[in-house]
């Protein structure tokens, strides 16, 4: 076993990779401890929690903060270089605390209703089907490039009512933030970028309103309450990342899970109603978020025999939480029959993902359309080959090679 004493460095390149055995002897040394760590920009240390209880626990506890006046300040302290800053951003709901969060929250959620999730369905399958028409049975593709990121990055764009061509600007600017490789220059830059951009789309919105999310959003009252531009801007480009990023994760994951386990696959080609529970527990077995973005302490928490004192960067690792064996029995095997509900995919508490069950719909839409679509699936590279993101905060893959065709035969062609 490791000596985890003086903590592990999340950074290195087997712990992006495969964080699994990592999380494996945090939790069996049962006490919590530093970590190195980076949020967005900065290197630092800071405590990392992996079991299932705590994390559940603590995700909704009101001395864990967001506050970003007092969080800049909690970093600055515990940052490794002390003259590194990190990157900062107008407020939103998933940077701060109530009251702040609470009305953010509220005035989205009068946006972003179920009704209007739920109109997207036939669009959606519609756009699936176009894309696996593109998919020619038995020829070598990348299904993270050619399906997992095109549907859900396309459905936030319809959703926010952002032109198809902003789309590759999307992923552009995603792929830099969460980087752990790209330095602060590059990501202020970026999101400076960004914020251009979408400062003249939120205007032309308010100009000229449509039937999208932004439009909504602009529109949006409580109490007589609205968000200003730079909320509305603030909120938009947290859709525009987190909204499609975890999907496109679930997906790819999904996929790979049921590669790497064709017996779990064959049983749920043959019973077509266990789709809704395999994509929960392809949540549970993969998450798409790794570590949760960045808290920190209010006042002093206990976690069993250790105290983490006021203005301490806590962090919580869903992939670990969602691998513990004191709440899931044989966690590292995947079972699509299990009942993985409680899982921690989403998160817990005042921040659990708005988008959550948007994401579940693409996830099964598109799972199940490829399951119909093509009967064989076959990996196309060695699953050694297979690179994750260099992202701390999300679990996705660069890339999956795949061929899918009609039948697989003993010599291995494939139609």
């Amino acid at each position: 076993m490791t000596d985890l004493a003086l903590g592990a460095d999340l950074l290195e390149r087997k712990a992006v990779q495969d964080p699994y055995p990592l999380y494996h002897e945090l939790r069996e040394q049962t006490v919590v401890r530093k970590h190195v760590v980076k949020t967005l920009s900065t290197k630092m240390h800071a405590w990392v929690v992996t079991g299932y209880a705590d994390t559940r626990a603590l995700l909704a506890d009101p001395r864990l903060s967001k506050d970003p006046g007092r969080g800049a300040g909690v970093i600055a302290r515990h940052a490794i270089d002390p003259a590194t800053t990190t990157v900062t951003y107008p407020l939103s709901m998933l940077f701060c605390d109530p009251p702040d969060h609470t009305r953010l929250r509220g005035l989205l959620g009068r946006a972003f209703t179920m009704r209007r999730v739920e109109a997207l369905r036939p669009w959606i399958t519609e756009l699936t089907g176009r894309l696996l028409d593109g998919i020619e049975p038995g020829a070598e593709f990348d299904l993270v490039q050619r399906i997992a990121l095109p549907v859900p990055v396309a459905v936030i764009g319809k959703l926010l009512g952002v032109p198809d061509e902003m789309y590759e600007d999307f992923r552009r600017w995603n792929d830099i933030v969460v980087s752990i490789e790209a330095d602060l220059e590059l990501k202020n830059a970026t999101i400076t970028e960004a914020y251009k951009t979408l400062a003249g789309l939120v205007a032309a919105k308010r100009s000229r309103p449509g039937d999208d999310l932004i439009s909504r959003l602009l529109e949006a009252e409580d109490d007589g309450l609205r968000m200003t531009d730079a909320e509305v801007l603030a909120t938009v480009f947290l859709m525009m990342n987190a909204g499609y990023e975890t999907t496109a994760n679930l997906i790819s994951s999904g996929v790979l899970a049921l590669l790497l386990h064709p017996l779990q696959q064959e049983r749920l080609r043959r019973d077509a109603a266990l789709l809704p529970a395999a994509v929960e527990e392809f949540l549970r077995w993969e998450a798409p978020l790794n570590l949760t973005t960045i808290r920190f302490t209010a006042e002093a928490v206990t976690i069993g025999e250790v105290t983490i004192p006021a203005g301490e960067i806590v962090f919580f690792s869903l992939c670990a939480a969602n691998r513990d064996p004191a709440r899931f029995a044989d966690p590292d095997t995947l079972d699509i029959g299990r009942d993985a509900s409680g899982h921690l995919a989403f998160g817990h508490g005042l921040h659990h993902c708005l988008g959550a069950p948007l994401a579940r719909m693409e996830g099964q839409i598109v799972l199940n359309g490829l399951l119909s679509r093509f009967p064989a699936w076959r990996m196309a590279v060695p699953v050694a080959d297979l690179e994750w993101r260099d992202s701390l905060q999300f679990r996705g893959l660069r890339s999956l090679p795949v061929r899918m065709g009609f039948h697989d035969n003993e010599t291995g062609g494939m139609q």
